[in-house]
């Protein structure tokens, strides 16, 4: 009996699809790690994007659409069978991945001091002794209009800028690098910061829907779930979730004298588990003296006063937190990482006009990237480095989550329920009012997973913000981390 199953054939027409070459510079190099040296490879580049050209169920080849910044490097003498691989990148959407690759993972690092003591320009770079490059293999990719990631000529950039096109274009230049370079039996990793976690959450999915099953997710700075984000009006599920953070920074900038940070973060924990969502949900029914007692506590866990705590009506939206909090003394502080202040743009504004933390974070990895790029990985593309695509952000399309919020939680759960010896590793920044820690904590106690899978999930905390390792002393605390999880994943610890 035939086949009545619809199939698409491999015929193909006489008119073949038209080549895009890779351009790729290789480079060798040698790191000093805290265990000994270590020698490696880099390849650094455009790598083209294909996608299969399908017609009334004929297959007719694969056509070009886009060529991707990768920069991947690769241990020595390494037996491909055991040597884990990371693929890693940045959020925005719409950033590149110079964040993680000079911050905490590659090889080379950025030198720009820190809050209260940054650097002048033109900045430095120098050795990471502490690269997870010591324990795996490393892959950055720049999704397609950020860094020297481009389209086609005759392809639309909009047509990437979406959730979905999103995940199909990273995960299929993950794809074509694994097959490329021989790496499916490898142990491998994803590694995402801000919305790569989210992106991080999604591909995991994707990629094990396809038959790639992932060792480790590494989730810094996480965000799974924009419904716990939204400020705006009738929505009261974020304001519980910024109070630790805002009682983190308010004790950072000396507004709970004679407290540690952990008693701080402690009392905004157990008032925004049970009495603050409370007081939100009974709005006008809240009787005088328990609306009092509520003004008062906020206004101490969060270091501002009770009359404008008051005036707030209970809910102080982080925009206004920054620009409120020091506005006596004429300064902001950081979305990004809120240990940074910076001058008011104006003394009775609503909210601050600029992050101060962005500002102190942009010259050193731009300016330190792409020089490392050309003068070190032999990389000289002449087009503009885009750390930021642009508008990318703004066409940004959640189409597939229309009318509701969007959210990778249940595809997470998912994942790890499909492989169960999937485990998940999430940093958190104390300091960090862009994804702030309760926020993803609230997430992931809410994973549809068996109670067994809770264990597959590890957490790091660190004193410092959404790019902790900035902080000094963080960075070295969190590259150990990272090494101590890869191992733990592939059963070497």
């Amino acid at each position: 009996m035939a086949d009545e199953t619809t199939s698409i054939e491999t015929e193909r027409t006489s008119e073949e699809p038209k080549v895009v070459p890779d351009e790729l510079s290789v480079t060798q190099h040698t790191l000093e790690t805290v265990d000994g040296a270590i020698e490696y490879t880099a390849k650094a580049g455009l790598v083209t994007l294909y996608e299969d050209k399908v017609e009334d169920g004929v297959f007719r080849g694969r056509t070009a659409t886009a060529r991707v910044g990768v920069t991947a490097y690769t241990l020595d003498g390494a037996d491909p069978l055991t040597r884990p691989v990371t693929f890693a990148f940045n959020g925005g959407p719409g950033s590149a991945s110079v964040w993680l690759h000079m911050g905490i993972f590659g090889p080379r690092r950025v030198v720009m001091g820190d809050a209260g003591d940054l650097h002048a320009p033109p900045y430095t770079i120098a050795d990471n002794a502490e690269s997870l490059l010591a324990v795996s293999d490393l892959v950055f990719i720049d999704p397609v209009s950020t860094g020297h990631s481009r389209v086609v000529d005759g392809g639309k950039p909009k047509d990437f800028h979406d959730f979905k096109a999103d995940i199909e274009s990273v995960g299929e230049i993950i794809r074509q690098w694994v097959t490329v370079e021989g790496r499916w039996l490898s142990p491998k990793f994803l590694a995402g910061e801000s919305y790569g976690t989210l992106r991080s959450a999604a591909l995991a999915q994707h990629l094990q829907g396809s038959g790639m099953y992932l060792n480790g997710l590494m989730l810094i700075s996480t965000v799974l779930n924009y419904g716990l984000h939204d400020f705006s009006h009738g929505n009261d599920n974020a304001y519980p979730r910024y109070l630790s953070f805002y009682a983190a920074t308010a004790h950072f900038h000396g507004k709970h004298p004679g407290r540690s940070l952990e008693e701080v973060i402690a009392e905004a924990d157990e008032y925004a588990a049970r009495d603050y969502p409370y007081v939100l949900a009974r709005g006008s029914r809240l009787a005088h003296a328990e609306r009092a007692s509520a003004v008062t506590k906020l206004a101490g866990i969060m270091g501002l006063s009770e009359d404008y705590v008051d005036r707030a009506d209970l809910r102080v939206e982080h925009w206004r937190f920054f620009g409120e909090l020091l506005r006596d003394q004429g300064l902001t502080v950081g979305r990004l990482d809120s240990r940074f202040t910076g001058p008011a743009a104006s003394g009775i504004a609503e909210h601050m006009d600029a992050d101060p933390s962005m500002d102190a974070f942009l010259g050193p990895y731009a300016a330190a990237y792409q020089h490392y790029l050309r003068t070190e990985l032999s990389v000289e593309n002449p087009s503009p480095f885009h750390v930021f695509g642009p508008g990318v952000i703004q066409e940004w399309s959640y189409e597939e989550f229309k009318d509701k919020y969007a959210t990778v939680t249940d595809r997470l759960a998912r994942s790890m329920r499909q492989n169960q010896h999937l485990l998940v590793h999430v940093a958190f920044g104390y300091y960090d009012g862009a994804t702030p820690p309760a926020r993803a904590e609230d997430d992931l106690a809410h994973l549809p997973i068996p109670a067994h899978l809770h264990d597959n999930i590890e957490r790091r905390y660190y004193e410092a913000g959404h790019m902790m390792y900035v902080h000094e002393a963080s960075r070295l605390q969190q590259a150990a981390d990272l090494k101590a999880f890869v191992l733990r994943a592939t059963g070497r610890s």
